[in-house]
């Protein structure tokens, strides 16, 4: 009776193996030395290529950002995380540069608005400074504010994407676990479903791991885990290493993230919709109903006499409300729900 027993742990332990075995683990891999890679028929190196302006930058920058700039892991990690292919050191030297180019195009703009305006509309000089200061000094901090967070940006648009689809994907993930299909094919095939879009990209770079560098399964999804921006996938991923290094089952697994993910996903809906009905309350207030009252008094303070002062100053600000405040708040508000509540394409 033991003999059978031990017979069928170890046919057991022998089908757990062959189930989470790949192509070749690291060890035999650095055996093996250096190896022929079989691609598809027709495929081509994809070379990582700057633009034109951007090679401009570098060439221009290069050195400059080498001395000066110190390392940034944390943007390194966003550009990994926002699959854009560019060193931080290229990146850094393209906002610079990007930056300073701004700046000369708004010294320009800044003049020429401020001769025209003490030639035309005869504003005090003083005043036409401190609006020239303004135009000079804002577009540049603003472009450099945009661009150095652009890949958090990304990173964070992306794992949006991911948490959106997830509870799709592990519906097709269990489905796969329940036919006994192997953890790289399961990966292999969900990078071939356009349907699920980030994730679909998570896994490409799953399976380039495992069937181009010969990293074995496990390694791949912990390398995954720790690139992904999504929170959600990175606790999935993590459970996947978990729970085959313990000895647990997949398949289980896989049921019980599907379940968890469509009940967050509910909870998520409602909380959105929570927040969508502040943000109709706040812009009522702040982007309609304030700008009217600030408009109104200081337009009658500038046609009182003696009521507000220098009337120049107080028309000036006027202008200043009406072309700069009421229409950045508004794309401001607008830019920000579309953002919050765009669905991305299925």
């Amino acid at each position: 009776m033991a003999p059978e027993v031990s017979d069928i742990f170890a046919r057991l332990e022998s089908s757990k193996k062959q189930y989470m075995k790949t192509k070749t683990s690291e060890a035999e891999l650095a055996s093996l030395g250096p190896h022929l890679v079989k691609l598809p028929e027709g495929a081509v190196p994809d070379y990582v290529k700057l633009t034109k302006y951007q090679q401009f930058c570098w060439r221009t920058m290069g050195r400059a950002v080498k001395v000066r700039s110190k390392p940034n892991p944390k943007l390194e990690l966003s550009l990994l995380q926002a699959h854009m292919r560019m060193r931080p050191e290229e990146y850094t030297a393209y906002v610079w540069m990007t930056a300073i180019l701004v700046g000369v195009i708004a010294a320009v703009v800044a003049v020429t608005l401020g001769a025209t305006f003490v030639a035309v509309l005869n504003i005090e000089p003083a005043f036409v400074l401190i609006f020239s200061i303004l135009i000079v000094v804002l577009p540049p901090m603003l472009a450099y504010m945009l661009l150095i967070s652009s890949p958090g940006s990304k990173a964070k648009t992306r794992a949006r994407d991911i948490d959106k689809r997830i509870g799709a994907a592990m519906s097709f993930i269990s489905a796969m676990a329940s036919a006994d299909v192997n953890v790289d094919v399961i990966f292999k095939e969900l990078s071939r479903q356009e349907i699920y879009g980030e994730i679909k990209n998570e896994a490409e770079w799953i399976t380039r791991d495992t069937e181009l560098l010969g990293i074995d399964i496990l390694s791949a999804v912990s390398k995954a885990a720790q690139r992904t921006p999504s929170n959600k996938f990175q606790e999935f991923l993590q459970g996947v290493v978990t729970t085959s290094t313990s000895g647990g089952q997949l398949k289980p697994y896989f049921l019980q993230k599907a379940e968890q993910f469509e009940k967050e996903s509910k909870l998520d809906m409602r909380s959105q919709l929570e927040t969508l009905g502040l943000m109709a309350e706040s812009f009522v207030t702040v982007v309609v109903a304030f700008p009217l009252f600030l408009i109104v008094i200081m337009a009658i303070m500038a046609i009182v006499p003696g009521g507000g002062g220098n009337s120049d100053f107080t028309v000036m600000l006027l202008w200043l409300v009406v072309l700069l405040m009421v229409p950045i708040s508004q794309f401001g508000f607008i830019f920000f729900i579309w953002n919050s509540t765009k669905e991305s394409s299925m």
